[in-house]
């Protein structure tokens, strides 16, 4: 069942006046925009009215916070800005969250907020809040409506400064009076996206001599790489050079999760092969990373045998917290594509970096009969195969599904990094799978991340979206829960979750197919039950509140000090 629109009423493109509503509806469609996710309300009503008349799908969610988060998604899918809407005062601030998300993670988006009429901005009027304001540090670009020809100039400009240069949300803030008011229809205009130029090749050429001259070289991938569309420029370049590569949370899969060169995600959860390679390399060629401190540990121990080659589209992140050796701002592509060493001399590297591996590879073949999570999520990506996209919230399944899961292009991994926003998993496997239909789209989530926003079950039954769910429940929050373990001396405060609902009842009620599983045993069957369901559905499995998530650097340590616990 669907609850689109059977019917539109089409627009009469021989009327000359139009209601910047019906301006605004068609300066979006101009842009290519075909889906925006959205909840009306008061001072947005009359873009609604224009809403019915138009060739854009609207998705209704439960919760503005919902519509930013599914946009979110379908623009990290998409590589196109994501559109959603929200009415003044609340629904405005309810987006809030979710810009924070995108820009911290550097993800294009426009969000349209309606406001008070212009004559009643600054009184106090009902549903208004400075939202222009309240935003200002977590977008590129803000704008306020003030006359309705001006609206095809400024969702140009809005989507052209959010897909451009370092990705970022825009806000436009749109008056009830700007939106009713009728003007003579404008022409529409086409984005005019600037495309950035290659990095100075004094630069490249140093940037060559550092890597022909490494005895032990490393890429440092960020996700920055997919988001200047240069995944096949690095593959190329890793192909061609051999070196040993290492990936941010925002990166697994720009080298497939399976490529030999590959060493795993490094940082405060990454993989023990993957940090000991970076502290043992005497060259790190960042591209598109930011060295954030889940990254980097104690910032003046990360790679201290280390030159840095950095390249960036952002000249403002090169140098910021680790100075650059060589520093290649501008497009990564053309970047990528010119830098060309000639043989390295790095066998016995691969040779030390494929022992780690070997000697740090995971072992799945734990005792006993609960479910194992890191084997479960091993076993759903051999079992889903490439079509495999997973959506993550974010606690402890965010760091299983990262260690665990095969991920084979960037856009098959979507998890709230920057921000680690609770809420995020059910909100972008809407986007995602809206985005690309045909993909095998998976949220995995925890027990205290599906209650932040679990309202858009409501929306997966509305629009009958196949996504499916892995519910991994272990009756906590279980990365608070581990950090008061090791770091607050057992003081456990406000995790304790064992009061909650039955999940699979939970969606049972809001019309998902759901089941739980509390065995190793059942896994197999579960998977392929939950792979093959047509419709939306939950598999709600249990698993035990005191596993931890290992390895683990603890805060304010290098990454050389790995705590470990595997077999704990």
């Amino acid at each position: 069942m669907s609850f689109l629109p059977k019917f539109r009423i089409a627009p009469d493109e021989n009327v000359t006046e139009v209601s910047g509503s019906r301006l605004l509806i068609e300066a979006l469609e101009a842009q290519g925009v075909t889906t925006i996710f959205g909840y009306p309300g008061g001072a947005i009503m009359p873009l609604y009215d224009a809403l019915t008349s138009s060739r854009l799908t609207h998705i209704l969610v439960r919760h503005e916070q919902g519509a930013a988060l599914a946009a979110d998604g379908y623009a990290r899918v998409t590589g196109r800005a994501g559109v959603c809407l929200a009415t003044s005062g609340p629904g405005a601030t309810n987006l809030i969250t979710g810009i924070g998300n995108a820009f911290m993670d550097s993800i294009p988006m426009v969000a349209i907020t309606g406001q008070v009429m212009t004559q009643n901005m600054g009184t106090d009027a009902f549903q208004e809040v400075d939202i222009f304001g309240m935003t200002l540090p977590i977008v590129k670009h803000s704008y306020i409506i003030r006359k309705p020809e001006d609206i095809p100039y400024v969702i140009a400009e809005a989507f052209e400064i959010a897909e451009s240069g370092r990705p970022g949300p825009v806000l436009i803030d749109f008056p009830k009076d700007v939106s009713i008011a009728k003007v003579l229809r404008p022409a529409l205009l086409n984005r005019q996206r600037k495309l950035p130029v290659a990095a100075p090749s004094t630069g490249v050429a140093k940037a060559m001599k550092l890597i022909q001259t490494a005895k032990k070289p490393l890429l440092y991938i960020g996700g920055g790489v997919a988001l200047a569309k240069a995944v096949p420029e690095m593959r190329r370049f890793a192909a061609r050079t051999g070196i040993p590569a290492v990936a941010t949370l925002k990166a697994l899969g720009v080298l497939s999760t399976e490529n030999p060169q590959f060493i795993g995600m490094l940082g405060m959860h990454g993989l023990r092969a993957a940090n000991l390679a970076v502290q043992e390399c005497d060259l790190l060629i960042c591209c598109g990373a930011r060295f954030d401190d889940r990254v980097t540990g104690k910032l003046d121990t990360f790679a201290p045998h280390a030159k840095v080659i950095h390249m960036d589209i952002d000249p403002a992140e090169i140098g910021k917290l680790r100075v650059a050796d060589v520093s290649l701002p501008g497009c990564m592509k053309a970047t990528l594509d010119m830098l060309d060493p000639s043989s390295l001399k790095i066998a016995e590297w691969k040779e030390e970096v494929t022992a780690l591996k070997t000697k740090h590879a995971w072992k799945y073949d734990v005792p006993g009969e609960g479910i194992y999570a890191p084997l479960l999520l091993k076993q759903l990506s051999e079992q889903a195969g490439d079509k495999l996209l997973i959506t993550c919230d974010v606690g402890q399944h965010q760091m299983l599904v990262a260690q665990h899961c095969k991920i084979s292009r960037p856009e098959a991994h979507l998890s709230s990094g920057g921000f680690g926003t609770m809420g995020y998993g059910i909100p972008a496997g809407i986007g995602a799978k809206l985005a690309e239909p045909d993909a095998c789209v998976v949220t995995v989530s925890g027990d205290g991340s599906i209650m932040m926003n679990i309202q858009e079950l409501a929306t997966l039954k509305r629009y009958n979206i196949p996504l499916k769910i892995i519910l991994l429940d272990n009756s906590s929050l279980g990365l608070v829960r581990q950090w008061q373990e090791l770091f607050f001396n057992e003081n456990y405060s406000e995790v304790d979750l064992s009061d909650n609902p039955d999940f699979a009842e939970l969606a049972r009620a809001f019309g998902i197919m759901a089941f739980t599983i509390t065995r190793r045993d059942e896994v197999p069957a579960a998977l392929t039950r939950l792979l093959a369901e047509k419709g939306p559905i939950l598999l709600h499995v249990k698993i035990d509140s005191k596993e931890n998530v290992w390895p683990l650097v603890p805060p304010g340590k290098s990454n050389s000090d790995m705590m470990d616990k595997v077999q704990s």
